[in-house]
C-alpha cells in the first residue's frame, strides 16, 4: 500500500511544481548588482572621497590622541619608580582619563562617519533605485532581484497580495505603518 502512495505523492508533487513554474514562467524576472551600479556612478565616487576626507580629519585628532599617551605612558614608566605613592595614582589616573576620552572619540568619529555615509548615500541610493523602477517598467519585468544584497529591488504592484491577505484575516484598512489595527 505504501508503494501505491508514494508515486502518487511524487505525481501530485511534480504536477504542482510544473504548473507553478509554468505560471512563474509568464513573469519576466530580472536582476542586477546594485552595488556594482552605485559604485560606477559618478556621485558615489564623489560622496567616497569627501567621506574619506571627514574621516581623515577624525583619524589625524586620534593619531595625536594616541602619540600624547604614548609619550605620558613612557614618562610615566621612566619617573614611576621615583614618584610618591599619590603621584603614581594621579598619572595612572591621567592616563585612563585619557584613554578613555581615546576611547569615546573614536565611537563618536565612528558614528559622525557613519551619519555623514548615510546622508550622502541617500540621494545616489534613491536615484539608482529609480533607475533600476523605471527601466524595469519601461521593458515590462515582474521582479528584479538585487544579486549584492539577496534581496527584490523591483515588484510589481498587481503581485502585492497584502490586501487579498488582510482581507482573508477579516482585517479592515490596516495602517501601511505601524502596528496592524486589530478587529
Amino acid at each position: 500500500m505504501k508503494f501505491i502512495t508514494m508515486p502518487a505523492k511524487l505525481i501530485v508533487a511534480f504536477a504542482f511544481i510544473l504548473m507553478s513554474s509554468m505560471s512563474f514562467a509568464q513573469q519576466k524576472i530580472g536582476y542586477i548588482n546594485s552595488e556594482e551600479l552605485i559604485l560606477s556612478m559618478p556621485e558615489a565616487k564623489k560622496a567616497d572621497a569627501e567621506i574619506s576626507a571627514y574621516a581623515k580629519t577624525f583619524q589625524d585628532q586620534l593619531t595625536a590622541m594616541q602619540k600624547e599617551m604614548e609619550t605620558k605612558y613612557k614618562a610615566f614608566e621612566k619617573d614611576a619608580k621615583t614618584m610618591s605613592e599619590a603621584m603614581r595614582d594621579v598619572k595612572e589616573k591621567e592616563l585612563q582619563d585619557l584613554q578613555g576620552r581615546i576611547q569615546s572619540t573614536q565611537q563618536s568619529a565612528e558614528e559622525k562617519i557613519a551619519a555623514k555615509r548615510q546622508d550622502l548615500l541617500k540621494p545616489i541610493t534613491e536615484k539608482a533605485d529609480k533607475a533600476i523602477q523605471d527601466v524595469a517598467k519601461e521593458k515590462g519585468y515582474a521582479y528584479i532581484l538585487d544579486s549584492s544584497t539577496g534581496s527584490i529591488v523591483y515588484a510589481t504592484q498587481s503581485d502585492n497580495i497584502i490586501q487579498d491577505v488582510k482581507n482573508k484575516l477579516g482585517l479592515k484598512d490596516a495602517p501601511a505603518a505601524g502596528t496592524p489595527k486589530r478587529n
